[in-house]
């Protein structure tokens, strides 16, 4: 046959006769064809981690008999293992809380434990998804579980890409250590600076960033599994919060706990807001330096031209041989999209309501989407442009020499009002402020030529009195 006859509160419904989904999947599919996305897989590992984890809990509080409990835990190794991932096919916009996605799970797994145990599909007499696979469960706390299991999977990788990404800036900082260059404030001439100093300022945002993302991580390690539905725990029997967890402790290496108030993590998602609040600042600073990079490679001729970006793709496709700074502008255009993620979820997370938000789907699917798409960038990043980043020493020096900005350490010298006049001087005629200072006769050469060195402008104090 094609179809089996499956039945819930609302009636009975065809559900195709080999589908290891049940009929309120089949209900979820056709009633929220909105975007064709599916759940990450980090959140379908995450939410199938804790149907075995509470099988084996309820197996050990004699609540769910051991050949029932196996035949789970079998079918989710199934899932874990990467079989039956195409069965998860309810939309990302879905029934609020995500009670579509748990159902899923439910059913897929009661299906596929039923065929272990040498019985059809369907066949809830014998495992329900509800009364079995769902024993001492709500939607209300496995799913903020599996959203925080499935973010704190992510986090060690997505800290090793940013982290590797600072070190890589931090080689270039010694690299460039010596090269001077100016520096701009609003985008016009400031002080000198090395290009080591701006790189290695560049390794310093990522790594704060990184450490505010690690920091933020530690608020999702509090679980609610075993509140239920509110947070009073009804249903769920006074040992599963524990043993469940526990489990879910061992197998995935993350120091999770039952969190100290089950009520305030059924209520809130507040705790995911602030890992999203830290992840769009780490999104943040990224965006800048890639930004800073486009505007310091920009040329060959015609712009700054300061740093060479390695060429990873033809840039035009009218005119020959021009080459663009292809993964800065991708990596802006992610850091966008992480921006706009964290105002969905910040939006979501105020819409929960008395004992719950049920605007848990997207939230999930933002936050899962930002993170990965930010580690992929950040060692898209690394491995194709910062590695591979040179600089032009001679144009750093000629765009330095044309500044009238060196003229600010001769400032405590001259005075300011002189000092003044000679940019003013340097700018009208295009001489260079040295050649004017001597001149005039205001320092001699030699006391110049201490001044203005790279190491006098570049370190903090009067330049020429160290």
């Amino acid at each position: 046959m094609d179809d089996r006859t499956e039945r819930d509160s609302l009636g009975e419904r065809q559900v195709p006769a080999h589908a290891y989904y049940g009929i309120q999947t089949l209900r979820a599919a056709e009633n929220f064809r909105i975007s064709g996305l599916r759940m990450p897989p980090d959140l379908v590992t995450a939410t199938v981690l804790i149907k075995k984890a509470a099988a084996e809990a309820n197996v050990d509080a004699g609540r769910l008999q051991p050949a029932v409990g196996l035949a789970i835990c079998r079918a989710a190794d199934d899932v874990l293992e990467g079989r039956l991932r195409d069965q998860f096919i309810v939309d990302v916009y879905q029934a609020g809380a995500g009670t579509s996605h748990n159902m899923n799970a439910n059913e897929v797994l009661a299906n596929r434990a039923a065929e272990i145990l040498g019985c059809p599909l369907g066949a809830y007499d014998v495992i329900h998804p509800n009364d079995h696979v769902n024993m001492g469960q709500s939607t209300n706390d496995v799913f903020p579980t599996a959203t925080r299991l499935a973010l704190l999977a992510g986090l060690a990788p997505l800290l090793a890409a940013a982290r590797a990404l600072a070190g890589a800036f931090g080689g270039k900082a010694v690299a460039f250590d010596r090269i001077l260059k100016v520096g701009r404030t609003h985008l016009q001439d400031a002080v000198p600076i090395t290009l080591g100093q701006e790189f290695g300022g560049y390794e310093a945002c990522l790594s704060r960033a990184a450490d505010e993302v690690e920091h933020a991580g530690v608020g999702l390690l509090g679980l609610n599994l075993g509140a239920t539905a509110v947070g009073t725990g009804l249903n769920a029997g006074p040992e599963f919060a524990e043993g469940a967890i526990d489990r879910l402790r061992r197998w995935t290496g993350l120091p999770v706990t039952v969190a100290a108030n089950r009520f305030r993590v059924t209520q809130s998602m507040g705790d995911v807001l602030g890992y999203s609040g830290a992840v769009r600042r780490l999104a943040v600073e990224l965006g800048k330096i890639a930004s800073d990079l486009r505007l310091l490679g920009m040329g060959p001729r015609a712009g700054l031209a300061e740093i060479i970006l390695p060429a990873v793709q033809p840039g035009s496709s009218i005119m020959p041989g021009k080459v663009n700074p292809s993964v800065p502008e991708m990596v802006n255009q992610v850091c966008f999209q992480v921006t706009g993620c964290d105002a969905t979820v910040a939006a979501a997370c105020e819409a929960g309501q008395l004992e719950l938000n049920v605007m848990m789907p997207v939230i999930a699917w933002n936050m899962i989407h930002s993170t990965t798409i930010l580690r992929e960038a950040m060692t898209t990043l690394r491995e194709r442009t910062v590695e591979g980043i040179g600089a032009d020493a001679a144009r750093c020096r000629e765009l330095l020499d044309r500044s009238t900005a060196v003229a600010t350490a001769l400032s405590p010298y001259l005075g300011y009002a002189a000092t003044a006049d000679i940019a003013k001087e340097s700018v009208r005629t295009g001489r260079p402020v040295r050649e004017l200072v001597i001149e005039r006769g205001l320092l001699a050469a030699d006391a110049l030529d201490r001044i203005l060195s790279p190491d006098e402008m570049t370190k903090p104090g009067i330049a020429g009195r160290h």
